[in-house]
């Protein structure tokens, strides 16, 4: 297939477009390098040194044989370049990771915010309407967040997706009706999720696009099959407060001698998926389309699920390193339950790869060969939900402000 994969530079999008190019598709990155400016933006870099995407691509020509081809385009606001790419290029399918990722970095400001909600939706409405504008037939595979369903404790299993319920006629009878499942964001971030969800309801329901949702976990790790082939192929590996994701968070601050930071209670109970999985989980959605006609195609996008403080617990076993526990910055449940179906993907063949301790021990490793690059000042987390919930300044160990225990 002739694939494009929007938003391929990122954390996520890069390691998948290089699974897609070994598998012998032809490979298109659609970015404007957003996550980049980012970057300098909160004056911290990738944990690994990543060249610029022309040279990760030359050198995974050089390692493979394979192209992948780059062309620079931000979605958000060149539509009309946007439409005219896919009219010359006709890709066969449309990977979708072209959106701001990060929901502390969505909750920094009001002017992250209004950035958080112009970018994401206007890039998932017009590649959504250009689509339909030139014609085109291919299927959209989105990659969108566990986080649209909430973490409130229902006391039952996250469906799929969508949700059966019983509505009342005027009758008095009982109809059952489908409906997607109640969304419930927790930041300006996971509420474009959500309105990502009402989009693709409406193209598919109106115009005919075949459409996948992927609802994804916490992904952790850095190395997939193919970035293991060239010290230049490696992933990014982010470990600050607004970009870290929580598993990576700990690992890196246990290898650098950081106490491993819980927030709250660490009670919160949450998704998570290795990027090995992630990528073979875009290739499966991709390998399964739905046919023109048909409603959306959603998957949770997750393989395992662990409260915070038991990861915390797991790494500080692993590494000997200390845990603190701090206020927590975010609007949420101090505990909850997450109970979460994926049965799709079972079915379709996916066989998970778990938290062991060899491939935690294997991020250590990484973050401790790069620990040079680390600046401890980036690791605390201090984008806050609400003015009330801003917390103190936290310190580093030298600064004796954490309070640790074992």
């Amino acid at each position: 297939m002739k694939i494009a994969v929007l938003g391929g530079d990122g954390f996520v999008g890069w390691p998948t477009s290089l699974h897609l190019s070994a598998r012998g598709h032809e490979v298109h990155i659609i970015d404007n390098l957003s996550r980049r400016w980012i970057d300098t933006e909160l004056g911290v870099q990738s944990l690994t040194p990543m060249d610029s995407i022309q040279e990760r691509t030359r050198i995974w020509h050089q390692e493979t044989g394979r192209r992948i081809h780059f062309h620079l385009l931000d979605l958000a606001s060149e539509y009309e370049r946007l439409k005219s790419w896919l009219a010359e290029h006709k890709p066969d399918a449309i990977v979708h990771f072209a959106q701001q990722r990060a929901a502390p970095y969505s909750m920094k400001s009001d002017r992250h915010k209004n950035y958080t909600v112009n970018n994401n939706v206007n890039a998932t409405h017009h590649v959504l309407n250009a689509i339909v504008e030139v014609g085109l037939d291919a299927h959209l595979v989105h990659l969108g967040t566990m986080g649209v369903y909430g973490y409130s404790t229902i006391g039952a299993a996250i469906p799929e997706g969508y949700l059966s319920v019983g509505v009342e006629t005027l009758s008095g009878d009982t109809v059952q009706q489908e409906i997607l499942y109640p969304a419930n964001p927790g930041s300006i971030y996971h509420m474009t999720k959500c309105l990502d969800q009402l989009l693709f309801q409406y193209y598919a329901k109106n115009d005919g696009l075949r459409i996948t949702d992927l609802h994804q976990g916490i992904v952790w790790g850095t190395h997939t099959e193919e970035t293991r082939l060239h010290d230049q192929l490696i992933n990014r590996f982010d470990y600050d407060g607004d970009y870290g994701t929580v598993l990576n968070r700990f690992l890196i601050q246990a290898a650098i001698g950081y106490p491993l930071t819980v927030h709250g209670t660490g009670g919160q109970t949450r998704a998570f998926i290795h990027i090995q999985d992630s990528v073979r989980c875009i290739e499966i959605a991709l390998s399964n389309a739905p046919k023109r006609g048909d409603r959306v195609k959603i998957f949770n996008q997750m393989t395992e699920t662990h409260r915070v403080r038991d990861l915390a617990e797991m790494v500080a076993k692993l590494t000997g390193a200390k845990i603190t526990y701090l206020p927590n910055p975010r609007k949420e449940a101090p505990e909850n339950d997450l109970i979460v179906k994926n049965d799709q993907f079972m079915e379709l063949g996916l066989n998970p790869i778990t938290l062991k301790e060899g491939l935690l021990a294997e991020v250590v490793d990484v973050a401790r060969k790069y620990s040079y690059r680390v600046d401890r000042n980036r690791i605390p987390c201090v984008s806050a939900w609400t003015k009330d919930l801003a917390p103190t300044i936290e310190r580093d160990p030298e600064g004796r402000r954490l309070k640790s225990v074992s």
